[in-house]
């Protein structure tokens, strides 16, 4: 029997058995309540029911792991890719084997397992991508290009979606797994963007609590107790502000392109120095929810003060917490990482701010920006980043630019994840009264 024999008759045969296992767990869920069912429940229920009618399920380990190897170098690229999760669907032995085998983006460049929309992208590379905007509905997909001419074709692996929400003093973003079920609600959401009322200070929240040395700020209104981990855990958890974007005012685009800034509490200043890392990157997408917190999709959050939030006391407080000159260098490495947008130059013939895209923008937009690393000022007296010299941290870690009247492209790299990527880029299309 030949290798693409064997993928073949594995594929099929735990194909039709895990939809069918899967059909009658959903249904079961819908049976026990909206607050009950999660995507955990999917996994929990009876899970030796495809093990037991399986001959593959009991391979020897080194037959397992060659199988697998191979499959994983031969099947490099997206759609064949799907062959891969679904020998990580089997059971949990081949589940285990996957994740052994199977790098992060970090390491091969490649999206895989949803996971991989929530862990670094590769540092040597960018992952390509393009969103397409839907104005009829205020709907956004990400989707990964498969190939050079991707963007032509509109062909490319679905990621990530989002849907905007225009309300009385901000503008929502959720951002789900799922391409129609775009809601907080949903088991796909897993986090959203908010906006001020002008469009120029953004939070990223994420529904994953961040790693426990994260230098993030407690949400305003609340007590220091209240925000404490050492709380109850019942007190629902679902919306952990990870980074803040600032444009400046730049009224009637008088001070030229906009500026804008990003804080990443999650990712530290020193991921980008030699053997840094991005610390807390998870294991799974979606966090385990039990009963006792499956209420959090109800907007406990919404019964707390939120007048402080995009105040700019705060955001000048973040701001200058992150850029500061005057901290001991045994702090530097818990600093967040800050990100700027590169400067444009102004070009004579064409009467316009160009910057260098590389082919992959086409189209002048207000909205094109690229993102470089940024550093504290020399001095106290300043506050606005310089660009690092170390010329690892020159490198565009994002890019997002317009190719046509609805389709942008979306270029990231380490330390930014494609979830992080894409709220940044989701700041971008908003409304910005004061800013142009």
């Amino acid at each position: 029997m030949s290798f693409r024999s064997i993928v073949r008759d594995v594929r099929d045969g735990f194909g039709s058995l895990s939809r069918r296992s899967f059909d009658v767990r959903l249904s079961g869920l819908h049976s026990r309540g909206k607050s009950q069912g999660s995507i955990n429940d999917l996994h929990d229920t009876h899970p030796a029911l495809i093990v037991q009618n399986s001959r593959w399920a009991n391979l020897p380990p080194e037959l397992l792991f060659d199988v697998i190897k191979r499959l994983e170098e031969s099947e490099s690229t997206w759609p064949a890719r799907k062959h891969v999760v679904a020998c990580a669907a089997v059971c949990r032995s081949w589940r285990s084997m996957c994740k052994e085998i199977v790098g992060t983006p970090e390491s091969c460049g490649k999206l895989t397992f949803p996971v991989s929309l929530k862990q670094p992208g590769p540092r040597d590379v960018t992952i390509q991508c393009f969103i397409k905007r839907d104005k009829s509905n205020l709907t956004y997909h990400l989707f990964l290009c498969l190939s050079p001419a991707a963007l032509l074709v509109e062909n490319g692996k679905f990621l990530l979606s989002a849907k905007r929400t225009r309300r009385t003093t901000c503008t929502e973003y959720v951002i789900s797994m799922d391409a129609e079920n775009i809601s907080r609600s949903s088991n796909t959401y897993i986090g959203k963007l908010r906006s001020n009322f002008l469009g120029t200070k953004f939070i990223i929240y994420d529904t994953q609590p961040p790693h426990s040395g994260a230098n993030i700020p407690p949400p305003p209104g609340r007590s220091k107790r209240f925000y404490s981990k050492k709380v109850s855990p019942k007190v629902p958890s679902g919306s952990y502000d990870i980074a803040h974007i600032t444009y400046e005012l730049n009224v009637l685009g008088t001070r030229g392109p906009r500026r804008m800034h990003c804080v990443m509490h999650t990712i530290p200043a020193s991921a980008l120095e030699p053997g840094g890392i991005v610390p807390g990157q998870p294991d799974q997408l979606l966090p385990p929810r039990s009963l006792e917190d499956s209420f959090r999709s109800m907007s406990f959050s919404k019964s707390l003060d939120r007048s402080t939030e995009f105040s700019s006391y705060r955001f000048s407080e973040i701001m200058g917490a992150a850029t500061s000159a005057d901290v001991p260098d045994s702090e530097k490495s818990k600093l967040p990482l800050v990100l700027k947008n590169k400067s444009p130059r102004w070009h004579e013939q064409l009467q316009c701010w160009c910057l260098n895209f590389r082919g992959r923008v086409t189209i002048a937009s207000v909205k094109n920006f690229q993102l470089i690393a940024a550093l504290p000022a020399a001095g106290t007296s300043q506050s606005v980043p310089q660009p690092l010299p170390h010329p690892e941290h020159d490198k565009v870690i994002l890019q997002f630019g317009k190719v046509g009247k609805d389709m942008f492209t979306m270029d990231y790299r380490y330390p930014l994840s494609a979830f992080q990527a894409f709220a940044i880029c989701l700041s971008s299309f908003d409304t910005k009264l004061a800013c142009e």
